[in-house]
């Protein structure tokens, strides 16, 4: 039976907790900014069309709520890294796994928000011109979301293997 390196060995430094922060960091920092990007360009298109259709303003809304979700996905992520990290008896891969995780959902997320803001503001504006936009609109907001989902399960199966402790 194999023994595991002792602490402070080179598989255990005392950095390695290091890189799990920075995958938490990378998570909300990343998934915030797309998050916000989406609202932010979004919530140009639905103040754009709101003088022209106000009355279309509540179903317009639906790329801000999208884009919202994505910063969920960095906060799952990063409550599930730091519930496993350690001061003591963290091993380097386990760091290196959690910094890939946390990059992997910060990065989608931050992809994802560009998408929906884009289309948000876009589909938005020819929203209040051609109601039958809206099914398109949906559709196209629903792809831009899955981006930033598929890295949550990646972010997740990455998770589960940051099993490495000294």
């Amino acid at each position: 039976m194999a023994t595991l390196p002792p602490i402070g060995s080179d598989y255990c430094p005392p950095f390695a907790p290091f890189f799990g922060l920075m995958g938490v960091a990378g998570a909300m920092v990343f998934s915030s900014m797309g998050a916000g990007y989406g609202t932010f360009k979004s919530g140009i298109g639905i103040s754009g069309m709101g003088t022209f259709r106000p009355e279309l303003m509540m179903k317009a809304l639906i790329p801000v709520i999208m884009a919202g979700i994505i910063a969920v996905y960095g906060l799952v992520i990063s409550v599930l890294i730091a519930g496993s990290l350690s001061a003591k008896g963290y091993s380097l891969y386990s760091g290196f796994v959690h910094l890939a995780a946390g990059l992997c959902v910060g990065l989608t997320g931050l992809a994802a928000g560009y998408a929906i803001g884009i289309v948000g503001d876009v589909c938005v504006r020819g929203y209040a011109y051609q109601p039958r936009l809206f099914v398109a609109m949906v559709l196209v907001l629903i792809f831009a979301e899955v981006l930033g989902l598929y890295g949550l399960i990646v972010g997740l199966i990455l998770n589960t293997k940051a099993a490495g402790t000294c």
